[in-house]
């Protein structure tokens, strides 16, 4: 399972769907996870980490070593960024001389963790796993959102609003598809930001609509009273995703 089958950078487009173009959802995955989104999965049956960059969904690995006490260090770390566990130029757990046994091994002050190796040779130890679980992609979901930033969006029809927190480098698709709890038919919907259509392919700095939270800070502003805004215009189909 290469990134649950490797992520696509951009939706898959559909010629027509009802009367909107658009991504085939049922394929559909979106690329970027916030923080937030992350430490929201932090129980032994629902649990992920980030690190280097990359979101993993640990679930199956916690599933598989239940009762294990080398699940312990893990756990305790659900829903957490864990990039300090790692050299960022190899990718593997860091390591360091033993001193011990005078020889390279990996580095785990919270405590050794399935997959890595006793300290000394041990006849329990079974290294017939393949891969250890931080290497490849089996577990990984998507890319973590280095910054994120806050968006309202207002549907003219109902006059409802929601505000989304989304990655910087998402598309439009992408954060119309965080938007279809609030409404399912949000894909029957124009999007448009201060009178202008809003390119579906493109970020949301990529449509002309800046991120100024710089700005606000450097202003020692309120930048949470200045959320941009992006309207929703009801067309003549009811698409559902």
């Amino acid at each position: 399972m290469q990134l649950r089958e490797s992520v696509t950078h951009r939706a898959r487009a559909l010629p027509r769907r009802g009367l909107v173009a658009g991504p085939d959802f049922e394929y559909f995955r979106r690329r970027y996870f916030t923080p937030a989104e992350v430490a929201e999965h932090n129980q032994p049956a629902d649990l992920w980490v980030s690190y280097l960059g990359y979101v993993y969904d640990l679930t199956p690995l916690a599933e598989e070593y239940k009762g294990n006490l080398l699940l312990k260090p893990i756990v305790e770390v659900a829903g957490q960024d864990i990039s300090h566990w790692f050299d960022p130029k190899t990718r593997d757990i860091r390591k360091h001389i033993d001193p011990l046994t005078g020889c390279l091994r990996y580095r785990t002050p919270q405590g050794r963790f399935v997959h890595v190796p006793p300290q000394l040779p041990r006849s329990d130890w079974a290294n017939d796993f393949g891969k250890p679980w931080w290497q490849g992609s089996y577990y990984e979901v998507g890319r973590l959102s280095a910054k994120t930033r806050s968006i309202r969006i207002i549907n003219t029809l109902t006059s409802q609003e929601h505000t989304l927190e989304v990655g910087v480098l998402e598309s439009m698709w992408e954060i119309l598809h965080r938007y279809l709890p609030y409404n399912a038919h949000a894909a029957s919907y124009t999007w448009k930001y201060e009178g202008k259509n809003l390119n579906m392919d493109f970020t949301l700095e990529e449509n002309g609509i800046r991120d100024e939270e710089e700005e606000f800070d450097y202003l020692s502003m309120d930048g949470t009273l200045h959320t941009p805004a992006i309207l929703l215009y009801f067309n003549d189909d009811l698409t559902e995703l």
